[in-house]
Parts: C-alpha cells; sequence; structure tokens
C-alpha cells in the first residue's frame, strides 16, 4: 500500500474505471430522483432545474452566460426558459448598458421551488460527505475537478479557492 492507503494504480484498471463509471451513473440517477418527481409534478424536467439552479446562482446572468454554462444551443435554452418565464419563475430584463442582453433572475416563485430541489439533494449529499469524511469530499472535489474540462474548471475554480461569489451578470 502506498501513502494515500491503495495499491500503486490499481484504479486505473478498466474493471476499476467501469466500477467509477458504473458509480457516477447510479448517484446521478438517485441524487436527481427526488428533483425529478417534484419536477414531474409541474411538468418540467432536469433541463428547467438547471435553469433554475444557475439562475438562482447568478442573478443577473446573461442568456449567453447561461448558453456557455449549460453548453447548449439558444434554441433549446428557449424551449426550457419560455415556460419558466410564463410560468412566473424566472424574469427576463433589458440590460443596462447593451439593451440587446436580457438578464435572468428568478422571481419568489422561482427562488421558492429552487429551494426545495435544492433542500432535497443537500439532504443527500450532507450525508454522503458526513458518511464519507472530510479526506473524501476534498478527494470527490479533486476527480470531480479532474472530470470538468477546462472551461469548467475555470469557472467553478474562484469557489474552490473560497472566494466570494460574482456580482451578478458576472459569471466566471
Amino acid at each position: 500500500m502506498d501513502a494515500r492507503g491503495t495499491a500503486g494504480l490499481l484504479f486505473l484498471r478498466e474493471e476499476e474505471i467501469r466500477l467509477a463509471m458504473e458509480l457516477l451513473f447510479y448517484g446521478y440517477r438517485d441524487f436527481t430522483a427526488g428533483p425529478d418527481a417534484i419536477l414531474e409534478e409541474l411538468g418540467m424536467g432536469r433541463a428547467h432545474h438547471r435553469v433554475l439552479y444557475f439562475v438562482g446562482r447568478h442573478p443577473g446572468i446573461t442568456v449567453s452566460e447561461l448558453l456557455a454554462i449549460l453548453a447548449i444551443t439558444k434554441q433549446s435554452l428557449g424551449r426550457v426558459l419560455k415556460p419558466l418565464v410564463d410560468g412566473g419563475y424566472v424574469t427576463q430584463t433589458q440590460g443596462r448598458a447593451d439593451r440587446r442582453q436580457r438578464l435572468l433572475a428568478l422571481t419568489a416563485k422561482g427562488e421558492a421551488l429552487e429551494r426545495r430541489l435544492f433542500e432535497r439533494q443537500r439532504e443527500t449529499l450532507a450525508r454522503a460527505f458526513r458518511e464519507a469524511g472530510g479526506p473524501a469530499v476534498e478527494g470527490f472535489r479533486k476527480v470531480m475537478l479532474g472530470i470538468m474540462g477546462p472551461e469548467a474548471r475555470a469557472r467553478i475554480g474562484s469557489r474552490m479557492a473560497g472566494t466570494a461569489p460574482r456580482p451578478a451578470g458576472k459569471v466566471a
């Protein structure tokens, strides 16, 4: 065994990589199950959840910034955003400096739904983090950062370093 408590690089064998993939698949399935049930009652899905989450995390985010985060087309975002705006969950306002910009924010109704979805997932993560312990949580973060591409790492990097969230409309 080495200093990390692993037997050399056995975790890089194909079977171990496949097991890691399976863990990701099952973990994501179960992590999203609670919110999926809530969203289904409202006629929404995971795409709506992602928009609610990121608009809630970055009030005043522009449509282009959201498109970059979600890595989807403008048309796909439109299909998801329209019912959220029409349903009173998200507001769109014109940019002050550039009137062509659309700035997105959650309404009180949107904040309440996002909070409800977050609470379901927070319980799951908090339990898992408690059971795993601090060093495992740090290892999890390192693995997740390693899976992400450079753009996603850059977006989240400042928060990983413990810096304050960016002002509205400025998404790292």
